[in-house]
């Protein structure tokens, strides 16, 4: 069933621009599930030739090897402009480091709690990560950088990448930017099969431990389906953007950073909280505008008009408050003092505060990672980084017979309690052979 929402808050706010929309939906249409499952089945079944099936289909693409060879590669390498490959390298390094600087909060230790008793923790990288980079109308090589880039720097051995044909032709920037992150196989592929092959595997393509990568409701249906057997980075939906703004905001640059995200598809929500009316309306007759002439506008037009909103609250505070409410992927801030978000606001997916900076830079350059929470899941999750391709995994160690003895005789106590006696016995064989103490359900000695 699928589950639909809307925003209805305790903050008292004035509608300038509603929605034409007043729900969004929070899961697949049956349509779309029964295709994922019937693919992912078929795929289960017959493997590469289903895989083949589906892409001739889908695609109109079916090579003997979805796999780019060497050869390949460097065909594809020396299409691409000089420029653009300088560009993708620096964004890339831009990721690399923020990565790195993620990798080393996250700390290995070890500790003696009692004497002879070590508890230690380690995190350990999964050793096959499987990125799905989206083609469709826009090459978004960006989702190279965020999924191979940050999946290498967690220490992740083999990174297996897909990307479709767009309208028939080979994505070029987009397949240099998954060579250059580091992608130990990449194959020309999309769609449900693609991540179904990953996660499955077929004759030709190993499976992998976890999925991660955005995609259309297609892709996002596959991996929701195929969680469990395959770890995924998040249950992702149209992207999102919510700016909070006062008096002090240029509207112009509100107008402009709102339709930007709006032009990713036709569902995507763009939503203006502010203290000023003024300002309100001044966005609303520049985004009337700019559309008339917007390349895009066949996709922002569209999603301003069913999912955009302009709310005018009277302090800032409110203004906090309801954007919490909304628990955004993307919240910009253009105030006075937009650093107080950072200890006022609680549910987004990322902030980007004042105007030197915009969620443009966050999902093209700037080296934070852009596959983020949506449909309210930033209430829960924060989006990908390094530590989703790492396990945080526990280890224990007793090497004092005393110690040793002491929890056997408090585990099995603790056992019976629930009734657990096997659990108990396990605890008692160690007080026996340490301690010296009698087994009662058993007349075994031990040979100390």
């Amino acid at each position: 069933m699928t589950v639909t929402t809307a925003i209805s808050s305790a903050v008292d706010s004035a509608l300038l621009k509603e929605p034409a929309r007043n729900s969004v939906s929070r899961g697949s249409t049956p349509e779309v599930r029964a295709t994922v499952e019937a693919v992912i089945a078929d795929i289960r079944a017959r493997g590469d030739e289903a895989v083949r099936e589906y892409s001739q289909k889908f695609d109109k693409y079916a090579p003997e090897s979805f796999l780019l060879n060497q050869v390949q590669l460097d065909e594809i390498m020396a299409r691409v402009p000089d420029q653009v490959i300088e560009d993708i390298k620096f964004v890339q390094e831009q990721v690399r480091v923020m990565a790195r600087k993620q990798l080393e909060s996250l700390s290995d230790f070890e500790i003696e709690t009692v004497p002879g008793v070590f508890l230690g923790q380690k995190n350990v990288p999964v050793q096959a990560a499987g990125a799905y980079i989206p083609g469709g109308k826009y090459p978004l090589l960006a989702s190279a950088h965020m999924t191979i880039v940050t999946a290498k720097v967690a220490g992740v051995e083999r990174v297996a990448a897909c990307t479709p044909l767009i309208q028939g032709e080979v994505p070029d920037a987009t397949i240099a930017a998954m060579h250059l992150a580091g992608a130990d196989e990449i194959y020309l592929l999309g769609g449900i099969q693609a991540v179904a092959a990953l996660a499955i595997g077929t004759e030709t393509i190993k499976p992998v431990n976890m999925l991660a990568g955005p995609g259309n409701a297609f892709v996002a249906e596959a991996k929701r389906q195929l969680f469990g057997e395959v770890g995924i980075d998040l249950f992702a939906g149209p992207t999102e953007v919510l700016i909070v703004a006062d008096e002090h905001a240029d509207p112009f640059i509100v107008a402009v950073d709102l339709l930007s995200q709006a032009e990713h598809g036709p569902d995507s929500p763009a939503v203006l909280i502010t203290t000023s009316e003024e300002l309100g309306r001044k966005v609303i007759e520049h985004i009337d505008t700019i559309l008339v002439d917007m390349p895009t506008r066949d996709y922002a037009g569209p999603a301003w008009r069913d999912w955009g909103a302009v709310h005018v609250v009277e302090t800032i505070d409110d203004a906090y408050t309801l954007a919490d409410e909304y628990a955004y992927e993307h919240v910009q801030v253009l105030t006075r003092n937009p650093r107080e978000a950072l200890e006022k606001m609680h549910d987004y997916g990322a902030l980007f505060l004042g105007e030197g900076t915009c969620v443009s830079y966050g999902d093209k350059v700037i080296g934070t990672n852009h596959v983020l929470p949506t449909r309210g899941a930033a209430r829960y999750t924060g989006g990908l980084w390094v530590g989703k391709y790492l396990r945080t995994v526990t280890y224990q160690e007793v090497t004092n017979t005393e110690s040793s003895a002491f929890f056997g005789e408090l585990c099995g106590r603790a056992s019976r309690v629930e009734r657990f006696e096997g659990h108990a016995r396990s605890g008692d064989v160690r007080a026996a052979k340490y301690r010296g103490t009698s087994l009662p359900w058993s007349d075994h000695k031990f040979d100390n």
